[in-house]
This record gives structure tokens, C-alpha cells and sequence, in this order.
């Protein structure tokens, strides 16, 4: 019995010496990785700090801007791991970390399909110089000031001030107008004179009307085109340039044009119809009879 637990002692003790001398064996290389890692953090900080001051110059949204500093240091830091296994002589290790972690991103990637698509299409939004902060944009049925873009969605502010927050899958993948991407806008305004109008007469002063009130530039002029004839009018379309950037301008250039042309109909006698319907009775009423019908019936 005392011979057993003297051999078991035995074991355990030369365990412990050989723990204890690769330890030591071990220790620079240790250390070599130790200093690694905290190279990696450090550096991992001032990549951080040095992307997002590089990102923000580029690109508006804070959000976007922290997000690009924080992958930086992440990779920075995956690095130093890598190469304090390596140093550690833990090669095996460093394999299954790699096959784990593809393991890991496909199901992630898999269970997060939605959430990563609307972040990559959000800095993909950053990037394109077409779509900033303080653009009248229109996309997918709704109109309004770009006020936010972040990492899942972009914010539009409408007519009424009401917040329309639309995911940024869906701002890629369909078409998008913005108005202010140029400094000018054609409007299109319709309206209708009566049959008995001069039609040389009306579409001079539609011109004179809207010339007085915007001027056109060398190479771009008002025009004027009849369209129908309607019901109780003749329908035109007048077509002019603007200095406009978003829907606001394009409504009052609209209505400025509206009260210009109406002003020049008044004072030159010029009627704008509205739909009148004319009831004519060919055969006259018998009102004697209508009276004796009656008297019938209530007897």
C-alpha cells in the first residue's frame, strides 16, 4: 500500500516537473506573443482613431464612419492573435480557429441575411456622391429631404414633416430621382381657354406672362403646346426652366407661374372655362295637362 501511494507521488511529481519545465522551455516565446497582443491593441486603438478621422472626411454619417474604424481594429487585432499562436508554436490551434470561425460567418451570415444586407447597401449609400444629407429625393412612392442615412435604413423628411424611414436593401435595388442634383428644373403647367379664344393671341401672352416672372437662359426658351380639345375648353401645356432643387421650389415656380398667366387672361378678356352642362327641351310642356294628370291621380 505505502509503495503505491509513493509511486502515485512519484507521477504526480514528475507531471508537475515536466508542466513546470516546458513552461520555462515555453516562456520566451510566451512572452513574444504577450507583447503581441499588446502591440495589437494599441495599435488596434490608433487604427481606429486614424480610419474614422480618414472616413469622415469622406463620408457624412457618423455611424458609418465609427463602423469602418471598428472593423479596422477588429482585423488588426485577429491579426495579433494569429501571430501570438503562431509564436506559441499552437499551429493546430490556429486551424481550427479559422475553420471555426468560417463555420461561424456562413451561419451567421445565414441567420443574419436581412440585418448584413441593409448594413453593406448603407455604406454603400455613403459612398455614392449622388445621394447626400439635404437632398430632395424620390424612391419607392415617397418624396422628401434625405435627413439620415445610417446602417440599416435611410430617413426622409416629407411635405408634411413626417419621418419616412425606408431600409437601405430597398433604397439599391429600385430607382431613385434627385432633384438636387441640378440646379434647374423644367415645370409643366396645364391649362385651358375657351372655344372662342384666339390661339396666337393666348399663347403670346402665356410667354410674355412667364417671361416677366422667370427669366430663361440663352438656350432655353418657354414653349407652348396645345394638347386637346376638351370638353369645354382647348388644353395646353406650357413648359419652362426654373432655378429649383427640391419639390418646394418646383410648387412655387408652379404657382407663380398659375397667377401670371391668370392676371394676363383677365386683363386681356381670355376665359378659362370651367365644365358647364346645357339641358335643351325640344317639345314644350303642357302645363294644363300637368294639372288635370294630377287631379286624376289624387282622385
Amino acid at each position: 500500500m505505502t509503495t503505491e501511494i509513493t509511486e502515485s507521488f512519484t507521477e504526480i511529481y514528475d507531471k508537475l516537473e515536466g508542466w513546470v519545465t516546458s513552461f520555462i522551455h515555453s516562456l520566451p516565446n510566451l512572452l513574444v506573443a504577450v507583447v503581441v497582443m499588446i502591440l495589437a491593441f494599441f495599435i488596434a486603438r490608433f487604427v481606429n482613431k486614424w480610419t474614422v478621422r480618414l472616413a469622415s472626411k469622406k463620408i457624412p454619417q457618423e455611424s458609418i464612419s465609427k463602423l469602418i474604424g471598428r472593423m479596422s481594429s477588429i482585423f488588426v487585432v485577429c491579426v495579433g492573435l494569429f501571430l501570438a499562436l503562431g509564436a506559441l508554436d499552437l499551429s493546430k490551434t490556429l486551424n481550427t480557429l479559422l475553420a471555426g470561425a468560417g463555420i461561424s460567418g456562413l451561419v451567421i451570415g445565414l441567420a443574419l441575411q436581412g440585418t448584413l444586407s441593409n448594413l453593406l447597401s448603407g455604406v454603400v449609400l455613403s459612398f455614392r456622391r449622388r445621394i447626400q444629407l439635404g437632398n430632395w429625393v424620390e424612391t419607392t412612392g415617397y418624396a422628401g429631404e434625405v435627413v439620415d442615412i445610417n446602417l440599416h435604413s435611410l430617413v426622409l423628411k416629407e411635405f408634411d414633416n413626417g419621418l419616412v424611414i425606408i431600409p437601405n436593401k430597398t433604397i439599391v435595388e429600385n430607382p431613385l430621382k434627385n432633384y438636387s442634383l441640378n440646379s434647374k428644373m423644367k415645370i409643366a403647367l396645364e391649362c385651358g381657354v375657351g372655344y372662342e379664344s384666339d390661339l396666337e393671341q393666348v399663347e403670346a401672352l402665356v410667354k410674355e406672362a412667364i417671361s416677366s416672372v422667370y427669366h430663361q437662359n440663352e438656350g432655353s426658351e418657354i414653349e407652348l403646346y396645345y394638347t386637346e380639345f376638351g370638353d369645354s375648353s382647348i388644353n395646353f401645356v406650357c413648359r419652362y426652366w426654373v432655378d429649383a432643387k427640391n419639390a418646394k421650389n418646383r410648387l412655387d415656380a408652379k404657382s407663380a407661374g398659375m397667377k401670371a398667366i391668370k392676371k394676363a387672361f383677365d386683363e386681356n378678356g381670355v376665359n378659362i372655362p370651367f365644365p358647364i352642362r346645357t339641358l335643351e327641351f325640344n317639345n314644350k310642356i303642357d302645363v294644363n295637362r300637368i294639372s288635370t294628370d294630377d287631379k286624376v291621380l289624387q282622385n
